[in-house]
């Protein structure tokens, strides 16, 4: 199977797509500004205390209070609690860990009450980003991901990934880790770590080990709501998870983030730095990679597959709802009961592709088609637990029901991905009446004016929905030839397939998007709207 990996970084957000075989299998879309993101530091002041809920509400600078359960207060809250205490009656000093005194474990069934009062600091990370109307879920029990192990400050455990089977290499690890890490630390292996040089493990354990030291320094000078520690590059992050040695190409189509993560392969990986690899021609990199037509037709309420039928997802704050469909098929058996087979093995690939395509988490129900057979349902249930084995989201598949619905529950960390398909009307707006598309053309052309003639920009590019662009460069006398004389030669005309029919956008040399709206443009009802979605449209 070919894995790719395609990275596009945009002003706002960027968009990692994992192709297999050049399908769409996952897509992640983060913020380059994004706050409050898992494994964060913040230095928080407790809020209000909930015996109720065994929980209390912290104020980490979110609009809405975070929550911090009893139970993620870790079972060394005790020594955590007294070390933070050392750090904040002498800031000048950072304490060392492995001189604090381990204190005893805190019961498992205690209450919040007993260890945290309002206006209390606390050194918390994010263990759930804030979803719909709730805020961060925080925990105190802190740690350091790397790409070979997980670093717990105040642990002193060391856990070895399970999908590590050799008894032998188990050994090794555990006493190789026991031999570099400093006392009070715990630390969990990671499956990458599997046949890894004592060298490599022992300058990621520094650094994460530098990592927890200047965080506590700098926690030492802030004062609450503060953060305290976030990951150098979103790019390397959202990477450093998904990351295999088996891709082979990395397509990555902006310089910096380029440099970024060949580093990042280069120190985990050296003999594969060659695979990424700076994209740099003018058409979008999703669209030449055929990923914003499968996104297109992967999002939204409903999604076909093969030979007609189709699945149909909603979404609810407590649960996802799948139905599934057979439709209009063109092969279907005079077997009903085959037929249902059929379709409900085929639904169930595109669902395990849905699950982490959108990344959907909580509780999923999925209404297959009705099977009598009990060997049938089974089959269905073991092909399920098949195709979900790749997904890396802890996750819990049970037997059809006796109605043939199957439930499946999948770890939520961050809000499911939902891309809407759908396309409003750029130039209305939904009200129905726009100018004449025809005029959409003159339109462009005063837009060339002003960028050459007013705002005197030599050289750019404008991005047109690809009806459009064929439309302006057709024929040997084309419109486009005619801008070209007219303009001069620095501006070019491209393709975008995410744009709407009558949309287009312009970038300059820098890839910097440029703004049209002119005076005119101001007085009308709808750029209001352009300026939030950030698309520059026909009027």
């Amino acid at each position: 199977m070919k894995s790719e990996l395609v990275v596009d970084v945009q002003e706002k957000e960027i968009s990692i797509a994992l192709l297999e075989d050049s399908r769409l299998v996952s897509l992640q879309k983060e913020s380059r500004n994004q706050a409050y993101a898992v494994g964060d530091l913040y230095l928080a002041k407790v809020k209000k205390i909930m015996p109720g809920l065994n929980a209390a509400f912290v104020d980490v600078g979110y609009e809405k209070d975070a929550f911090l359960h009893y139970l993620d207060l870790g079972p060394q809250f005790s020594t955590y609690s007294s070390y933070l205490e050392e750090c904040f009656k002498d800031p000048k000093r950072v304490p060392n860990i492995s001189k604090t005194s381990k204190e005893p474990d805190i019961p498992k069934n205690g209450t919040i009450q007993d260890l945290l009062q309002p206006g209390r600091k606390l050194l918390v990370q994010i263990a759930k980003e804030p979803i719909s109307s709730k805020g961060p879920r925080l925990t105190t029990e802190i740690s350091f991901t790397g790409r070979f192990m997980v670093l717990i400050p105040f642990g002193d455990k060391i856990s070895i990934s399970q999908k590590i089977k050799s008894t032998e290499e188990k050994i090794r690890l555990r006493q190789l880790i026991g031999s570099i890490k400093p006392k009070g630390f715990g630390v969990i292996v990671r499956t990458s770590a599997e046949n890894k040089r004592v060298a490599e493990l022992h300058n990621e354990m520094r650094t994460l080990v530098k990592c927890w030291e200047e965080s506590i320094a700098k926690m030492q000078r802030a004062t609450p709501p503060s953060l305290i520690y976030e990951e150098d590059s979103r790019a390397v992050s959202l990477i450093r998870d998904i990351f295999s040695p088996t891709f082979e190409n990395i397509y990555v189509n902006e310089a910096e983030t380029f440099t970024q993560i060949q580093n990042y392969v280069s120190l985990i990986a050296p003999e594969r730095s060659e695979i990424v690899k700076l994209y740099t021609k003018d058409t979008p990199v999703f669209d030449n990679f055929n990923i914003t037509r499968q996104i297109k037709s992967s999002f939204g309420k409903t999604v076909s597959f093969k030979s007609g039928a189709y699945i149909i997802i909603e979404h609810t704050e407590a649960l996802h709802v799948i139905d599934v469909n057979s439709g209009n098929r063109s092969k279907a058996s005079n077997d009903q009961e085959t037929n249902a087979l059929d379709v409900n093995m085929r639904a169930a690939d595109e669902i395990a592709r849905q699950l982490r395509l959108r990344d959907m988490g909580g509780i999923i129900v999925i209404d297959f088609i009705d099977m009598n057979k009990q060997e049938h349902r089974q089959k269905l249930f073991d092909h399920m637990r098949e195709v979900m084995a790749n997904d890396r989201a802890r996750h819990n598949i049970l037997p059809l029901s006796k109605f043939g619905l199957m439930q499946i529950t999948r770890q939520r960390v961050r809000p499911a991905l939902d891309i809407a398909t759908s396309e409003t009307c750029p130039s209305c707006y939904g009200k129905g009446e726009i100018q004449p598309s025809l005029l959409f053309t003159d339109k462009l052309e005063e837009k060339l004016d002003y960028l050459v003639n007013t705002l005197e920009v030599k050289k750019f590019m404008m991005y047109v929905h690809p009806f459009v662009d064929a439309y302006v460069k057709k024929g040997v006398f084309s419109l486009y030839g005619k801008w070209r004389r007219k303009f001069g030669r620095g501006f070019r005309l491209l393709a975008d397939e995410s744009l709407a029919y009558l949309q287009y956008r312009v970038v300059d040399s820098d890839n910097k998007e440029i703004d049209l709206k002119e005076e005119s443009d101001m007085n009308s009802s709808h750029t209001k709207n352009q300026a939030k979605t950030g698309a520059r449209t026909a009027q």
